[in-house]
């Protein structure tokens, strides 16, 4: 059996970094982890090729290769998604498709011959067995949270490595909390089933077999979603582990703000080789986290909260959502009040929308408020529902939080905020050549070509000044605003 998978191309969105990973000569941010893992499920006598869409071209010849293309995606590529699937039909090519966006709204999509939905640890074996039988269906589906036990390590040879900007791999999945827009609760559950920390070591160590070094996103919906086990078990093995290989990962990872009541867990994380980690803070108005079923969010002082983990070691993203029925026009110059005063730099605000399946798809529905399907792009000023804000209010409010914040004086005001309190006990790392690469592109793009160029010579000057040490990370989060402003421009 040949098989052929492929990954669609995801739009330059504020997540994509486009624009930031050609500073280092590379083509895309992350690997297409779902599909490499399934790779490595399927019988092993069977010939597999992958198409990232995001690395390379997908040709006619690559899909009239192929018995079979298994196709994954997000709701974000439903345009490219859906183009696949039309060349394959018109090619004469069996299409098997999966993911998140096949798992939610299979129903809407045509032209796919078997649809392999839900967690493949679930599904997938049942359609291997019918392909070999003779007698494949349309749909397969589970209600099932498989132990990620029985999920395998990536096929890493499958990747073109040298074209992506940092790698990911899986610790767990699920999230104890239950956000009314978020559909991971209703994607991946509310227990969060964990791999075994050898299981872990062991893809980690079968990437750094191949000569992977660098950044690493652990792409769990909520990592610390099991403080024990990771403060037991995971954390002290992945520290020995990192530090036998003289730390040739730098670990990024999806957390929920909690993770800053516990100074230990912090600790150990960062001695593990943690950088970053992204926080869903959504809003600063108690009234909106109570709606959206924000609990882990409600009556802290976010703000020295993200500070201390700055303090920590960490290096601090975070997502941010305007739209709520109860936002006042008052909420606009409130966000952006505390994203400056935070220091998180990048700051990814949209406007609300409703996944499908989810219990704010399911309130509006129930509303008659809903208004079309949720394209995934979380910064292209679009939304599904009828809000309760008048609308060219909300639009006018959420334009000026984008402008206000990714302008180039705030922006890199919030930079040198953010530098003022981190800390973490580290030696200058080495340099490699697309280091230096990068900054010289930056010199150029940025600071000679781009308005707002002399806020750019401001930051690097008060890095060399006041945290030398930090200075790759001035550098980095400078050319993270070169792509923020891309962004923005273009919605």
């Amino acid at each position: 059996m040949k098989i052929l998978l492929v990954y669609p191309q995801t739009p330059e969105t504020f997540w994509s970094f486009s624009s930031a990973v050609r500073f280092i000569s590379k083509r895309a941010a992350d690997i297409p982890l779902g599909l490499v893992t399934i790779a490595a499920m399927l019988p092993k006598n069977w010939e597999k090729r992958l198409i990232d869409m995001n690395v390379s071209r997908l040709k006619d010849k690559d899909l009239l290769w192929a018995d079979y293309v298994f196709l994954s995606g997000m709701n974000v590529q439903r345009a490219s998604f859906l183009r696949i699937v039309n060349r394959c039909n018109q090619l004469g090519v069996k299409v098997v498709a999966g993911g998140p966006l096949a798992t939610t709204e299979y129903r809407d999509i045509l032209g796919v011959d078997h649809f392999v939905l839900n967690e493949a640890e679930a599904t997938l074996q049942a359609f291997i067995d019918d392909l070999q039988n003779g007698c494949p269906q349309p749909v397969y589906q589970s209600a099932e949270f498989p132990s990620l036990e029985k999920s395998p390590a990536p096929q890493w040879n499958l990747l073109k490595m040298n074209r992506y900007a940092g790698m990911g791999i899986q610790y767990s999945r699920g999230c104890p909390f239950d956000c009314e827009f978020c559909s991971i609760t209703m994607l991946n559950g509310h227990h969060p089933r964990t791999k075994t920390p050898e299981q872990f070591l062991a893809e980690l160590q079968s990437l750094y077999e191949v000569g992977w070094r660098g950044g690493v996103f652990i792409v769990d919906d909520n990592f610390i979603g099991n403080k024990t086990k990771l403060k037991k078990q995971l954390l002290p093995a992945l520290i020995k582990w990192s530090k036998e290989r003289g730390y040739p990962f730098k670990f990024t990872t999806e957390v929920s703000i909690n993770l800053a009541d516990d100074d230990e867990l912090v600790g150990l994380m960062v001695a593990a080789g943690f950088h970053h980690a992204f926080v869903g803070i959504e809003t600063p108005d108690e009234q909106g986290l109570a709606e959206c079923g924000k609990k882990q969010n409600q009556g802290r002082d976010l703000v020295s909260m993200i500070k201390r983990l700055q303090r920590q070691g960490l290096i601090v993203s975070g997502g941010f959502i305007v739209g709520f029925d109860s936002d006042t026009t008052s909420i606009f110059e409130r966000q952006i009040h505390f994203i400056q005063k935070s220091g998180i730099v990048t700051a990814m605000v949209g406007m609300l929308n409703a996944p499908v399946g989810t219990k704010l798809f399911k309130r509006l529905h129930n509303e008659n408020r809903l208004l079309g399907g949720f394209n995934g792009n979380n910064m292209d000023g679009s939304i599904n529902f009828i809000p309760r804000m008048h609308y060219p209010q909300l639009v006018k409010g959420y334009k000026h939080i984008l402008e206000s914040i990714y302008a180039p004086q705030p922006y890199y005001e919030r930079v040198k905020t953010f530098l003022r309190e981190y800390r973490r006990d580290a030696k200058p790392r080495y340099l490699k050549m697309a280091d230096i690469r990068a900054f010289f592109k930056s010199i150029w793009k940025i600071g000679m070509l781009e308005n707002g160029k002399r806020y750019y010579w401001k930051l690097l000057l008060f890095s060399l000044l006041q945290c030398p040490r930090n200075f790759a990370i001035a550098v980095e989060m400078a050319i993270y605003g070169f792509h923020f402003r891309r962004i923005v421009r273009s919605i």
